[in-house]
């Protein structure tokens, strides 16, 4: 049945809105009369389609998802706990709706839960709006559904998002203060280098005396950024733009994304990071009861590394043909020994699913102290060089002061 959403005056004259089903547009208004409501605005949900607008259907352009990241892993937590208690898919719906005070979310709840009324399967009722749930997710929920197990399977669903937005949260975290400094580091440095070095150090270009060497190279390095530094931002920027329209090609993505595995510190943390997303998607879909050959499909497509996702890929051809899972994982170096080592311990002793899980918190959590690790090392190390910067900066303007006391006395 499908869902309509109105606007509508009580007997106080208050505003009301909501989300109720009805045959039609006729049948909404209906139902609000009997409500004792006078119905102002009544209009269908749009159907399946992110950015589309309740009313008329008409798109709107740049619009961003419903749910975030973080958003999503507390709606699912909400949705399991409702499932998890006993209520019925349709009514754990009706009532996130109710509770829902974004309208966006609301219209979109109100789809799922019409969908579910007309008898269609959850997860088929997600597969309309692609954006927000991803093939994962809607993995995950079809094999739920197909177990009976919807509850179980949405609390592990939640429990997945959570770790990976802690995860994330906190490589953010520690890439966000060195970036603070340096982008602080560079205003300061140009503004003392195009500014404050010329007018200083200008009062005594007008002497016949040479200046000192460190004040020369100054007064010539300011002069060039000065002179040609939007040259040199606009080269900048169309560097960034190639290579982003570069990246773009698949062959260039995937020499590129295997370049970066090799830089030093850097190209751990991503092989780590990956395979860590890697482990816990594959962990999370065979406990869901998800085939292998599926799960593996699947959680190939998450990597974001093209290198990576090129030899999940490989592993999955392998596998399809008949090798262990481990001995797959194993062939592919660009992937961490333990992934492959616990993999083949899963297959030997038959708990998969618990041994990808260890995996992927261990990849996690070697991931997280990597990256403070390098974070709590940038940070001094970004301060030195800002500091000799300056130093050098105001030594150009202080020897030629020092050599006019020295020509005075």
């Amino acid at each position: 049945m499908p869902a309509y959403t109105y606007e509508a005056l009580d007997e106080k004259g208050k505003t009301r809105k909501g989300v109720l089903d009805a045959e039609n547009g006729k049948a909404a208004r209906a139902q609000l009369r009997q409500q004792g409501l006078v119905p102002l605005a009544v209009a269908a949900v749009a159907p399946g389609q992110d950015g589309a607008a309740g009313r008329g259907g008409s798109m709107v352009l740049w619009q961003g998802r419903v749910f975030g990241g973080t958003g999503l892993a507390v709606w699912t937590r909400q949705l399991a706990g409702l499932v998890g208690a006993g209520l019925p898919l349709e009514r754990a719906l009706t009532a996130l709706s109710d509770e829902a005070e974004d309208e966006r979310a609301r219209q979109l709840i109100a789809h799922l839960r019409s969908e579910v009324n007309a008898g269609h399967p959850f997860a088929r009722a997600l597969a309309a709006y692609p954006r927000e749930f991803d093939e994962v997710y809607r993995a995950v929920i079809a094999a739920g559904e197909q177990s009976g197990a919807l509850g179980q399977v949405l609390e592990r669903l939640a429990d997945d998002l959570e770790e990976r937005r802690a995860l994330a949260a906190k490589l953010l975290g520690a890439a966000l203060y060195p970036a603070i400094v340096s982008l602080v580091a560079l205003v300061i440095v140009i503004f003392l280098v195009t500014y404050v070095v010329p007018q200083v150090a200008g009062v005594f270009t007008s002497s016949k005396r040479a200046l000192p060497g460190l004040t020369v190279m100054m007064l010539a390095l300011s002069d060039f950024v000065r002179h040609w530094g939007w040259l040199v931002a606009l080269a900048a920027v169309g560097g960034g733009v190639t290579l982003a329209l570069a990246l773009r090609q698949e062959d260039f993505r995937q020499r590129f994304d295997a370049g970066w595995l090799r830089v030093p510190l850097v190209g751990r943390l991503a092989r780590g990071y990956n395979a860590a997303r890697f482990a816990g998607t594959l962990a999370l879909l065979a406990n869901a009861g998800v085939p292998i050959l599926k799960a593996l499909q699947a959680a190939a497509e998450t990597l974001g590394n093209r290198a990576l996702r090129v030899d999940a890929l490989d592993a999955l051809a392998q596998v399809r043909e008949g090798a262990p899972l481990g001995s797959a994982l194993a062939a592919k170096k660009r992937l961490p020994g333990l992934l492959a080592m616990f993999a083949r311990l899963g297959e030997q002793t038959g708990q998969l699913p618990q041994m990808l899980e260890r995996a992927a918190r261990q990849l996690s959590g070697e991931v997280q102290r990597r990256a403070m690790a390098l974070a709590t090392l940038l940070e001094p190390l970004l301060i030195v060089a800002m500091g000799l910067i300056v130093m050098l900066i105001v030594l150009a303007v202080m020897l030629p002061i020092i050599q006019l006391n020295s020509w005075v006395k």
